[in-house]
């Protein structure tokens, strides 16, 4: 029974742990009947994304929201947007998940349930609270942006390791190790970003090519096979550069590289 009464007192002071009224109407956010917060609207991007002010009632500024879009989305659920909210008065900044539909309400709601306002101020350990009950940890989205150019020039392999195309470099190669005759190469765009992680055997007469493709997280086998064996191939760029080039090409052709 005293271990049930402790629960429930708990529960009664923990500022997250029961839903309050909370309502939004015109710009004005009010809790169980009281007023609480403005909220003034920046529409974006044709309308379909928002970002917002919340002011205190005798109109400080307290808060920034915008959408954060350097974060990565989850590939299955495109039910909500990722918003930065910055918190001027407490000097903290928190990522928060809001609905894409609805977007002013429910952030409007957000606000008021997070208890971190009073007067024309924000708690400060409040905040902390909200940030670590409420906020997001998103893994910052990877830019697979390709390398504009004349995509009608042949491919070369430099020396350096480096892809070029028109004079253009589009990417780079480097070994990632080799065992029992298996050869292991990543290839890179030129801000450094991995976008693919290949394997095979025979060298510069390989038949396939076990090839990982980061963006997309496939893995499949692809065929390189010449009805030509090579006897020798230049060292300059790459003891298996032949093979590398044909690894290249496919990349290219499939809008990888």
């Amino acid at each position: 029974m005293k271990k049930n009464l402790l629960a429930i007192t708990l529960c009664l002071f923990s500022p997250f742990a029961f839903a309050q009224d909370v309502e939004y109407k015109k710009g004005l956010i009010t809790v169980d009947g009281n007023e609480y917060a403005k909220v003034e609207v920046k529409k974006e991007n044709f309308g379909l994304t928002k970002s917002f002010e919340v002011f205190s009632m005798a109109g400080k500024k307290l808060i920034i929201a915008a959408v954060a879009t350097e974060f990565e989305q989850d590939k299955t659920d495109n039910t909500y947007l990722f918003y930065r909210l910055t918190f001027l008065v407490s000097n903290q900044v928190g990522i928060f998940k809001v609905p894409s539909l609805s977007q002013e309400k429910s952030f409007a709601k957000l606000i008021g349930n997070s208890g971190i306002i009073q007067g024309d101020s924000t708690l400060d350990n409040k905040v902390k609270e909200f940030i670590a009950s409420k906020g997001a940890s998103p893994r910052i989205a990877t830019d697979y942006t390709m390398v504009s150019r004349d995509r009608a020039w042949p491919l070369e392999l430099k020396e350096d390791r480096t892809i070029t195309q028109n004079s253009k470099v589009i990417g780079s190669f480097k070994p990632a190790g080799s065992f029992n005759e298996m050869d292991s190469y990543e290839f890179l765009l030129p801000s450094t970003v991995v976008i693919a992680k290949v394997t095979f055997t025979g060298g510069n007469n390989a038949q396939n090519v076990e090839v990982f493709t980061v963006k997309d997280t496939q893995k499949r086998v692809v065929s390189v096979a010449s009805g030509d064996k090579i006897i020798a191939a230049s060292a300059g760029v790459d003891k298996n550069w032949i093979t590398l080039k044909k690894i290249v090409k496919w990349l290219v052709e499939n809008q990888y590289l």
